[in-house]
C-alpha cells in the first residue's frame, strides 16, 4: 500500500538536497489540549498525506481519541495549528458543521437514530446537510450498502441488526458524505470477536482503494495489514512515527518495545 503515497523525489532532487515531499492533506503543528489545566495532548506534530492510511496505538489514555476529536472539531485545543488543504481551521470563523462532511468519523457507539431504517439513517445527511438530489444521494447510498453487504437490511431498523451490521451502516453513513479523509475511533472495540472480522474487512477494503483514513485501534494484525504508518502515543505524546514493518519488528524506544510485548510481537 506504501506506493500509493509519492514518499521522495529521488533522482529528481540534487545531490543533498532534502526529499521532496507532497503537501499534507491534513496538518496539525504543535498541537496542545489540556482538561482543567491538566495536558492531554502535548505539542502534537503529524502530516497526513492523501490516501494515506495511517493507524495510532498506544495505551488507554494516551490521546488517541482526543487528537481524533480535534482533528475533526469535537474538541476545542489551547495551542497549535489544525490544517486541511493549507488552510486553519482552529478559528473563531470556521463553520465545523461544513468541515465535518470533509472530515468523516465513525465512533465506537454507532450513533445510528434508533427511530429511523437504515435508509433513513444513511440519507439524513447528504439531503438534509448537503441538499444533494434525492436520486443521486439514494444511488450512493445503494452502491456503498451493496459494497458493504448490507443493501438487503436497508429497510431494517437499528435494533434489528447485529453489532457488526450497526457498524458497517455507520461507516456506510460517514461514506456516503463523500470525506476527504475519514477517522475511526476504536470502531470494533464494542463488538463482539465474531463480528470484528466483517467490520475490519471493509476497512481493509477502504484502504486498499486509496481513502485517506486515520484510525485507532488496538487490533495489531489489521494495523499491521493496513497502516502505511504506524503512531505510537503514550502520556499525550507521539514516541514513534514508523512504516508498519519498521514498528512491529524494530521499535525504536523501550516504551514502544514493552506495549507490543503485551501483545506478542
Amino acid at each position: 500500500m506504501t506506493d500509493r503515497i509519492i514518499r521522495d523525489a529521488g533522482e529528481n532532487s540534487a545531490v543533498g538536497s532534502a526529499p521532496v515531499r507532497p503537501a499534507p492533506v491534513l496538518e496539525i503543528a504543535h498541537l496542545y489540549k489540556a482538561y482543567d489545566g491538566v495536558p492531554a495532548l502535548k505539542d502534537i506534530s503529524l502530516r497526513i498525506a492523501r490516501q494515506e492510511v495511517v493507524v495510532m496505538l498506544g495505551p488507554s489514555g494516551c490521546g488517541k481519541t482526543t487528537l481524533l476529536r480535534c482533528m475533526n472539531g469535537l474538541e476545542p485545543i489551547q495551542a497549535g495549528e489544525i490544517l486541511l488543504d493549507g488552510v486553519a481551521l482552529n478559528r473563531a470563523k470556521t463553520d465545523w458543521r461544513r468541515i465535518r462532511q470533509k472530515i468523516g468519523m465513525v465512533f465506537q457507539s454507532y450513533e445510528l437514530f434508533p427511530h429511523m431504517t437504515v435508509w433513513e439513517n444513511i440519507l439524513l445527511g447528504p439531503l438534509k446537510v448537503q441538499k444533494r438530489e434525492r436520486k443521486e444521494a439514494e444511488d450512493a447510498a445503494r452502491v456503498l450498502l451493496e459494497r458493504v453487504g448490507l443493501y438487503e437490511k436497508r429497510r431494517a431498523f437499528p435494533r434489528q441488526l447485529s453489532g457488526g451490521q450497526k457498524q458497517r451502516v455507520a461507516i456506510v453513513r460517514a461514506l456516503v458524505m463523500e470525506p476527504e479523509i475519514m477517522l475511526f475511533d476504536e470502531i470494533t472495540a464494542a463488538l463482539d470477536p465474531e463480528m470484528v472480522r466483517e467490520v475490519l474487512d471493509v476497512m481493509l477494503e477502504l484502504a486498499k482503494s486509496g481513502m485517506t483514513m486515520v484510525i485507532v485501534t488496538h487490533e495489531m494484525q489489521f494495523a499491521k495489514a493496513a497502516a502505511d504508518r504506524i503512531v505510537f502515543m503514550d502520556g499525550g505524546e507521539i514516541v514513534e512515527d514508523s512504516p508498519p514493518e519498521d514498528f512491529f519488528t524494530k521499535p525504536k524506544t523501550e516504551r514502544g518495545c514493552r506495549f507490543l510485548n503485551i501483545f506478542q510481537f
